[in-house]
């Protein structure tokens, strides 16, 4: 939530400043717009009339302690319900923010050196520069990989770096006690996101299935509530698909959110495990771009697009069946 002013800072898209927030809140209001709990929203995917005022639910991923440091206090100003999806290794400081490891071996590092899928790579990160480069292209290297190689990868270079990674997540998200007092909050609602947020994809079905149920139990049993409501970890379309919607499915859930971006309709009462959001990036603090996603204009773009490429390759298909 709360930005630092150093140049590098790669992960610097997932978080915003509680000014930012605090002004979006009223911006929000000052549109029309009501804020609502997530319980409440799909209620009214359920009931939608063209009439019903336009709606917001916010979510808030991982359980990090900047969320109850910084955003809590600007969301009870401004009396805004929120979701937070809670990691149970994180909370149990057990599993590691591989991101944030990467960023901060990045930083200390002038020489990264790893193997990833049989390849050995080797980049010079002297500068703010370099080091942003060096980052972006690990960073991809290793989400192209499978999740063991990922967390091998990342735990070379936090050694070469000095970096603990368990320590970082000690530091940066709530423990137990933090969540159980975010928990009794009026304004709360507790979800799930897994026991160690892996992409669920990468992971064999039953192995995916596990990391969903253990997830919710622990959280279920440690803070007391019913955690029904699921957030898949990274969310994009190579981290969770038709088979982790049906997981959240068949394992009871309310509803599940994935990071593809896009506004709720009426038509999604029928994939309420496979809910689109909208991200406030931290690169772009700006109401006027808020209200140019709030618009729908760059989703219908996007799914345009999407839709054109799509067709254009069933004709490429239907020319080969052909020739």
């Amino acid at each position: 939530m709360r930005q630092c002013d150093a140049p590098f800072q790669p992960n610097r898209g997932l978080e915003i400043t509680p000014e930012f927030l605090s002004a979006l809140l009223k911006h929000l209001r000052w549109r029309g717009y009501d804020i609502i709990s997530l319980d409440a929203a799909l209620e009214r995917l359920k009931f939608s009339e063209k009439s019903a005022a336009p709606f917001v639910a916010l979510t808030f991923d991982d359980g990090y302690r900047d969320f109850a440091e910084f955003a809590l206090p600007t969301l009870e100003r401004n009396r805004a319900p929120f979701v937070a999806y809670a990691t149970s290794g994180f909370a149990e400081g057990s599993a590691r923010l591989w991101w944030v490891e990467l960023e901060e071996a990045t930083r200390k590092l002038d020489r990264i050196e790893f193997v990833a899928g049989g390849e050995k790579f080797t980049m010079v990160c002297r500068n703010t520069a370099e080091k942003s480069e060096a980052f972006a292209v690990v960073y991809w290297k290793l989400r192209e990989g499978l999740e063991a190689e990922l967390l091998r990868v990342t735990k070379e270079l936090c050694e070469q770096a000095s970096v603990e990674p368990l320590a970082l997540t000690k530091s940066l998200c709530l423990d137990w006690g933090g969540l159980r007092e975010l928990a009794r909050h009026e304004l709360a609602t507790i979800g799930t996101h897994t026991a160690t947020h892996p992409c669920l994809a990468k992971l064999e079905r039953q192995d995916a299935r596990d990391e969903m149920c253990a997830g919710r139990a622990v959280v279920e049993r440690e803070l007391g509530v019913d955690a029904r409501h699921f957030c898949y970890p990274v969310g994009d379309p190579t981290s969770a698909g038709k088979r982790e919607f049906d997981l959240a499915a068949e394992l009871g859930f309310g509803s599940a959110v994935t990071t593809r971006p896009g506004m709720l309709f009426p038509g999604h009462q029928n994939e309420l495990f496979a809910l689109p959001r909208v991200s406030i990036n931290g690169r772009h603090q700006s109401l006027e771009a808020v209200d140019i996603l709030l618009s729908g204009v760059p989703f219908a773009l996007m799914n345009r697009g999407q839709h054109e490429a799509g067709r254009a390759q069933s004709r490429m298909s239907k020319k080969r069946d052909n020739a």
